[in-house]
């Protein structure tokens, strides 16, 4: 290993929902992009499961730099740099977009036509099958998603997972997005998908916090501009029409409070042992559905 070393992935103990923590699929977007220009680490080796280890993995470049969530950490200064970690933020994701996902070699990685229906079935599926009754609130979202599901707006490698949490920074005078991680959700889907997880995730400061909305929470810290400023800087880098990013802000809100109470019934992290979890994603939902 070079002196920077390097990082081993392989999946979590089952059970694992369907298309979680698939590996060797974020190995291979991951190699796909080694030749743009976004920040990925690189992937040195995969092994299935049996190769080498029981289960499967891969060994990618460990990447130096600061993991940001809730604070910002020493020798980052949001009143200097703020604004451009904000806007390399959202340009990130555009040119992530961009990407020609054919030409990278990942035909066949996902279907985009008909993904936004297929994707809320799936996840229908994953709450039908929690312990117990579907709370009426969760459901009553899920109604109102289904019939309400957009055109695709577009087809793109979607990350599925793009928040603040999952970034390496390098520190400097502005700082430098110097990773992208966690990539084992990434598909090829509506680009729209990205956006609406980033709404969900990025704070607002005149509305209470969710869970996801904690685990970024340092883009409250003054010098970072309002969730509208990224939405902008994205239409106009990416030269997409993000007008109808209501629904898919939704659908994220909703997505992520079944993921959590999947997680939270699973029962094995105590992270998810919290009951106010899902009721705040429900409710974020809820605002977000009542102003469209």
């Amino acid at each position: 290993a070079g002196p920077a070393g390097v990082v081993l992935r392989r999946p979590p103990p089952p059970p694992i929902p369907k298309g979680a923590n698939d590996v060797m699929r974020e190995a291979r977007v991951m190699a796909a992009l080694a030749s743009s220009h976004l920040p990925v680490p690189g992937i040195l080796a995969t092994a299935e499961a049996g190769e080498v280890l029981d289960v499967p993995f891969y060994i990618m470049d460990h990447v130096t730099g600061a993991v940001i969530t809730d604070t910002l950490p020493a020798g980052f200064d949001a009143q200097t740099d703020g604004q451009a970690m904000a806007m390399e933020f959202a340009d990130t994701l555009a040119h992530l977009h961009a990407v020609d996902w054919r030409a990278a070699g990942l035909e066949g990685f996902g279907n985009p036509q008909g993904f936004n229906a297929r994707h809320l079935a799936r996840m229908e599926g994953l709450m039908q099958a929690r312990k117990g009754p579907v709370p009426p609130e969760m459901q009553a979202m899920a109604d109102w998603l289904r019939d309400r599901v957009p055109q695709e707006t577009g087809g793109s490698i979607v990350h599925n997972d793009y928040r603040l949490g999952n970034l390496i920074w390098q520190p400097g005078s502005p700082p430098r997005l110097a990773a992208i991680l966690d990539w084992e959700l990434a598909t090829i889907g509506d680009p729209m998908l990205d956006l609406g997880y980033m709404a969900v995730c990025y704070p607002e400061t005149d509305q209470p916090l969710n869970p996801t909305q904690e685990l970024s929470a340092a883009f409250l810290t003054p010098g970072f501009p309002p969730a509208e400023a990224i939405f902008e800087r994205y239409a106009e880098t990416s030269g997409r029409d993000v007008q109808g990013l209501g629904w898919f802000t939704v659908f994220q809100a909703w997505k992520l409070a079944v993921l959590y109470d999947y997680m939270h019934h699973k029962g094995t992290d105590a992270y998810y042992r919290d009951t106010t979890q899902v009721p705040r994603f429900i409710a974020h939902a809820q605002r977000i559905a009542a102003g469209l």
